[in-house]
């Protein structure tokens, strides 16, 4: 398996018929994946046992801000606790492929940082997306 140098990450949301594509403005994206962790320990046990639960999803994204129409600040200011949108995310913008995973599913948007940066810096927005239902894992379109 190759390395990627990560450059080119896909990244839009809305809704699942039409997403915004938000890709140019993206500085940094991280999905998180994971299972509660039940504790199922017991007066006998000498040490913790547990079950896997519920997973659980969220995706961190940085962008360069842009308040021009249907860009980073019109597409999500609107989208703060709304009911779940469409999020869809892949390494590249190529075409999902074995090598270009496609991550997608419903979530909503937690939290939106319309202006972060400092004097003389490039203006940023940060946002949080939590899932709504299953994140899915596909490799073709």
């Amino acid at each position: 398996m190759a390395e990627l140098c990560f450059k080119d990450c896909y990244f839009a949301v809305g809704t699942s018929a039409a997403p915004t594509n938000l890709t140019d403005h993206v500085r940094g994206v991280t999905i998180n994946y994971a299972a509660e962790m039940l504790d199922k320990t017991h007066m006998q046990n000498d040490s913790r046992s547990r079950l896997a639960g519920l997973k659980d999803w969220s995706v961190a994204v940085e962008f360069n801000q842009d308040f021009a129409a249907a860009n980073v600040d019109a597409t999500l200011f609107p989208l703060v606790g709304s009911t779940a949108k469409h999020i869809v995310i892949r390494p590249t913008t190529a075409a999902a492929g074995a090598a270009n995973p496609r991550f997608y599913g419903r979530c909503i948007l937690e939290s939106y940082g319309p202006i972060a940066g400092t004097v003389g810096a490039l203006l940023t927005a940060t946002a949080t997306f939590q899932g709504d239902g299953d994140l899915s894992r596909a490799v073709s379109s």
